[in-house]
């Protein structure tokens, strides 16, 4: 090897650039080239010295590959995002005519989970878009029914018969109309009635509904609705009864007039809307309605935890976008106006190439669409096929309405989430989700008509729906009024119960929200992470108080050994031949029995656990978000903690606790079950909606007043130095733990070494604890209280007893006159009332019965000087 050069070429080409900027010499670059050379010569003998080859590591367990259930193939496929790991998601969202309910809890919740998987977990760059119907048959309909509710209220001022009759018509109607589609034929009404007529057979319908069980099925089986339609007829019923009689009876305020009003209304709107729908023209009712119930809703999603989506779009808001999409469509050919209205036509597509009409569910091609199903009783059929569907209507009286080329009008269904989405995430997306009942007709037309609009074969790569609910096993429906809101379930259960309840269950399967759900894996689940969290907390912050301390011993012994035996044996039988051997893999250098033998390598099998815990849990999400495994992962990884930690006592490692908590709680704060920091031990809080500041003075003064109180009372008991100073400071230490921490969350529990081991849990749960340990400490004392009392009296007894001298014992007034005639010097009797000899055996018994009164007399005499020496 030659010797380096001893030039320091960066320095000699620095000096020649310096001077050729100045004298403009043509030669610099050929200078620089020759250091360049000069310094790769100089350092070129250097490579003869070569370093070692380098093997790729090969993976103990391979990456898990995120699979998500896709409903256009109905399986598991993987997910592949179309443009590196951004991702755009599409969201189908509420139609806001009324308040929201737990239906559209399980759908948001659980469409909120799975976003923060992507996000928080999986670390996806997620664009969020999700929709707001704000114009709709049914917001139209709602919103004007009760504006004409509403007027007559207010134009109702007094109990009269024109508003009974007028509720009597309205009732007879939806007798006719409604209740009669679920009753068999020889039990419908009649128009020819009479109301004593239709009042009678009411009555016996009535009966039916009571007592004949099957009856009453076999009316549910013809309409679903008959158990609605039966209690609104005959709440109305009873309500017109009131109102004539208090008619009769002359009492016909306004307040009667709304009593009636109030009771008829499920009647009375239909009735009302009937007669007088066409009168109603003005388009901000719809308007004010669905900004009302949407500021509601999403007032409801923060209460829950769901994040907002990133784009918000109205369908309002985007009527030039929709005319300019339907008329797209109609250019190339797969839609056609027809007075007024515009359809999509469903053959014309299905016949293209690269185009296939329903693709979630081709199963139901032949279905009527729903969404005008109404609307075509009332008015003649223009689809040219059934199955055909509405992208434009044509305006009807009442109705709001925009100006279009096909005349005056509103959007069909479907064609609002095309045109939203395809303005926001352009002609593809990588995800859209809604509730599976979304799927057809809604979804499978919007992707025919986005489809057909960018002239794509392929819309939408990821179909995610959500399963149904059921309530107590029964189908939520809010068409049949059998629905729980968000707001009454809340005042039930906490939103973290509520989250923790649809992580349990899959998100795509049906889930039954029930009492023992709550009542029994929900709570479990949560008092179990609380235990957790609030033991590791309370070892921390005594840890910290302590300072850091070293005992001299590195705690790593057959415990530790044991909670991670089961996985570090899985992982070196992979690369180990049997233990009894001395045989080893040529390409793993170290053998078993040397990794068993070293201590400090137990730290790291420990972590391996963790590890595989972490690993499980990737396993699990990437398994199409498998949250019920996910959550498994978690209760065992806290079970074994725990049992670790009982095991180990005062010598458990922390640091190895600390850091398996810390990540419980991250992940868990990752489904959304609370805010705060990736570093925090716990839940976390349960997010501020209005992301206010933390006002530090409200917080802590009511910690640091006990904390003063608690000190003045010491003071005041040092400064007196009475003689029962230190039992009251005693006292005082017990009322603090007791009485006055423990509203506060702090629990203070006595250890044998004298210092009390810290908890902070929530007040509620500290107070019943306290509370269920008094009762049974009361009960106890109770107990004791009345077998003292128990004892009291019997000696009481005895003594009053033993206050009769023994010699008088058997004389009158003591024992009925007459019944001896002489007597010992003792008071024994001798003889009887007629002068017999006592026999031997009266007189043994007498003998014992004044025996027995003697010792008791002289119990009471003791009494009685104890007694006076006291006095």
């Amino acid at each position: 090897m030659c010797h380096l050069v001893e030039i320091d070429w960066t320095l000699m080409t620095l000096i020649v650039s310096s001077l050729s900027s100045r004298l403009f010499l043509p030669w610099s670059r050929f200078w620089v080239l020759f250091v360049h050379s000069r310094t790769f010569q100089t350092f070129r003998p250097m490579t003869s010295v070569k370093q070692p080859l380098w093997a790729p590591p090969v993976p103990i367990q391979p990456e898990p590959t995120l699979k998500i259930y896709n409903s256009l193939t109905r399986t598991k496929t993987e997910f592949i995002p179309k443009s590196g790991r951004s991702v755009k998601w599409y969201n189908c969202g509420p139609t806001v005519y009324d308040a929201s309910h737990m239906g559209h809890a399980r759908n948001y919740v659980t469409q909120d989970v799975l976003r923060r998987i992507m996000t928080d977990y999986f670390g996806y760059d997620v664009q969020f878009v999700m929709n707001i119907t704000d114009i709709d048959d049914k917001i139209i309909k709602r919103a004007r029914q009760t504006h004409l509710l509403e007027k007559l209220r207010t134009d109702t001022t007094s109990l009269d018969g024109n508003l009974i009759s007028h509720v009597s018509a309205a009732f007879r109607a939806f007798l006719q109309n409604e209740l009669a589609a679920g009753l068999p034929e020889n039990e419908r009404l009649s128009s020819t009635e009479t109301d004593q007529e239709l009042d009678k057979k009411f009555t016996r319908i009535a009966d039916l509904v009571q007592v004949n069980k099957e009856w009453r099925q076999e009316c549910l089986k013809r309409d679903e609705r008959f158990d609605m339609n039966f209690t609104s007829a005959n709440r109305t019923l009873l309500a017109l009864r009131d109102a004539e009689n208090s008619l009769k009876a002359g009492v016909t305020s306004q307040e009667e007039a709304h009593k009636l009003i109030d009771g008829s209304q499920d009647i009375l709107i239909l009735f009302l809307d009937e007669q007088y729908k066409s009168t109603v023209t003005d388009p901000s009712l719809s308007r004010n309605l669905a900004s009302h119930w949407e500021s509601l809703f999403f007032e409801d999603m923060r209460r829950l935890h769901v994040r907002d989506p990133d784009t918000l779009t109205r369908v309002t808001e985007y009527m030039p976008e929709i005319i300019t999409f339907v008329d797209k469509i109609i250019n190339n050919g797969y839609a056609y106006e027809s007075e007024g209205s515009v359809y999509f036509d469903t053959k014309a597509f299905d016949d293209a190439p690269n185009h296939d009409y329903a693709k979630l569910e081709p199963w139901s091609k032949g279905k009527r669409d729903d969404s005008i199903a109404e609307a075509s009783t009332l008015t003649k059929f223009t689809r040219r096929s059934a199955s055909d569907f509405a992208l434009w209507k044509a305006s009807k009286p009442g109705e709001p309405s925009w100006e279009s080329p096909w005349g005056a009008g509103r959007p069909g269904w479907h064609i609002e989430c095309s045109v939203m989405a395809s303005a926001v995430l352009g002609e593809n997306m990588d995800i859209h989700s809604g509730g599976i009942d979304l799927a057809f007709p809604h979804h499978d037309n919007e992707m025919a008509q986005s489809e057909a609009y960018h002239d794509c074969p392929t819309w939408v790569n990821y179909f995610v729906h959500t399963g149904h609910l059921h309530i107590e096993g029964l189908k939520m429906s809010k068409s049949l009024k059998n629905f729980i809101t968000i707001d009454e379930i809340l005042q039930k259960y906490t939103a973290r119960q509520i989250r923790l309840a649809f992580l349990t269950q899959l998100w795509n399967a049906k889930v039954d929200f029930s009492e023992s759900l709550m009542s029994g894996e929900v709570r479990n689940l949560e008092t179990t992470l609380n235990n957790f969290f609030t033991n590791v907390k309370a070892l921390v912050s005594q840890a910290q108080n302590d300072g850091v301390t070293s005992d001299g011993y590195h705690h790593y012994e057959d415990l530790e050994k044991e909670l991670v035996a089961k996985y570090v044996r899985s992982i070196f039988d992979t690369f180990f031949i049997p233990e009894k051997t001395d045989e080893r893999r040529t390409d793993f250098p170290i053998t078993y029995r040397f990794f068993s033998s070293v201590p400090w390598i137990f730290l790291l099998f420990q972590r391996f656990r963790f590890h595989q815990s972490q690993y499980t849990f990737r396993t699990a999400l990437c398994d199409s978000f498998n949250t019920p495994e996910a959550l498994d992962v978690l209760r065992d990884l806290v079970s074994r903690t725990n049992t670790y930690i009982n095991s180990r006592g005062k010598a458990v490692n922390l640091g190895v606790v600390q850091n398996i908590a810390r990540w419980v709680g991250k992940m868990l704060r990752m489904f959304g079950l609370g805010e705060g920091e990736s570093s925090e031990i716990g839940w976390g809080q349960e997010g501020n909606a209005e992301g206010g500041a933390v006002n530090r003075e409200e917080i802590l003064m009511p910690y640091l007043r006990t904390l003063s109180t608690f000190r003045d009372g010491v003071r005041r008991l040092a400064i007196d130095k009475g003689d029962t100073a230190l039992k009251d400071i005693l006292a005082l230490c017990d009322k603090l733990r007791d009485e006055e921490l423990i509203p506060l969350g702090v629990a203070l529990d006595d250890q044998e070494d004298g210092k009390a081991l810290v908890k902070l849990a929530p007040p509620s749960d500290l107070l019943k604890a306290r509370d269920e340990k008094r009762a049974i400490a009361l009960a106890k004392q109770a107990k004791k209280e009345a077998a003292k009392e128990a004892e009291r009296l019997k000696r009481l007894e005895r003594l009053t007893k033993g206050k009769l001298d023994p010699r008088e014992m058997f004389r009158p007034p003591n024992v009925k006159e007459g019944v001896y005639g002489s007597y010992d010097e003792s008071g024994v009797p001798l003889t009887d009332g007629e002068g017999k000899e006592i026999s031997k055996s009266a007189r043994k018994k007498l003998l014992k019965e004044r025996e027995a009164q003697v010792k008791l007399h002289e119990e009471y005499l003791k009494s009685e000087i104890s007694e006076e020496g006291l006095t």
